[in-house]
C-alpha cells in the first residue's frame, strides 16, 4: 500500500506509503520488502541511520560511498521538513551531473530512494528536523566521500544561501564536482 513514482531522473524514486488515520492519529507501513518488490525495488537494506539537525538551514551533504561500499539510500523525515537532493555521478548516464530535489516532511510522509551512483544531501527547512535513512551497505570511513554542496557546475537550487547554511567542517571542504575521480562508470 504505497505509491511509487519516478523523479525527473527516473532512477530516483519518490515513495509515499499510505496512512490509515483515525481519532488517535495515523498508522503507516513505511517499509515492506514484498510491497517494495511489487514495485521493482528489491534492495537489501542492512543499516538504518538517523540524524537530528537543530537549526533550520542545516545542509548535510552531498555525500556518497565509493565502490565496493556504495550504498542505495531510502530517506524519510520523522520530524520537520527537508529539501532532499540527489546528484547523478554515473559517468555513462544521460543525466550525469544533473540533480533532482524533493521536499520530504513528516507530514507528507514522502520518501526518496537514492540509488548507488548518486551523491545525496539535504537542507532542513525547520528546526529540530529528524531524518532516517536505510542503506544497502555498511558505513565505511575509507569509502565515505562527497562533493561540494554549492558547486557552481552543479548549480543545485538550495533554499538557503552560503551565508545562511549551517555546515559541518567536513562539508565545507568537500571537493568540486569536476575534481571527482570516475567512481561510477
Amino acid at each position: 500500500m504505497l505509491d511509487v513514482v519516478s523523479a525527473a531522473i527516473p532512477d530516483v524514486k519518490i515513495i509515499v506509503p499510505k496512512a490509515f488515520a483515525d481519532s488517535r492519529g495515523y498508522f503507516s507501513e513505511t517499509y515492506n520488502r514484498q510491497r517494495f518488490a511489487d514495485h521493482g525495488i528489491t534492495l537489501d537494506f542492512v543499516q538504518d541511520n538517523q540524524s537530528l539537525s537543530v537549526e533550520a538551514g542545516t545542509i548535510r551533504g552531498l555525500h556518497f560511498q565509493s565502490p565496493p561500499m556504495a550504498q542505495d539510500k531510502l530517506v524519510r523525515v520523522l520530524r520537520g521538513r527537508i529539501v532532499d537532493v540527489a546528484v547523478d555521478l554515473r559517468r555513462s548516464s544521460p543525466t550525469y551531473g544533473r540533480w533532482v530535489a524533493e521536499e520530504l516532511s513528516a507530514e507528507n510522509r514522502k520518501q526518496m530512494l537514492v540509488p548507488i551512483g548518486f551523491a545525496h544531501g539535504f537542507c532542513t527547512l525547520e528546526p529540530n528536523t529528524e531524518v532516517l535513512y536505510k542503506v544497502t551497505n555498511y558505513y565505511s570511513g575509507s569509502h565515505d566521500l562527497g562533493v561540494a554542496w554549492d558547486d557552481p557546475q552543479l548549480a543545485v537550487k538550495w533554499p538557503v544561501s552560503a551565508s545562511q547554511a549551517v555546515l559541518s567542517d567536513k562539508d565545507r571542504t568537500l571537493p568540486a564536482f569536476s575534481a571527482l575521480p570516475r567512481y561510477f562508470e
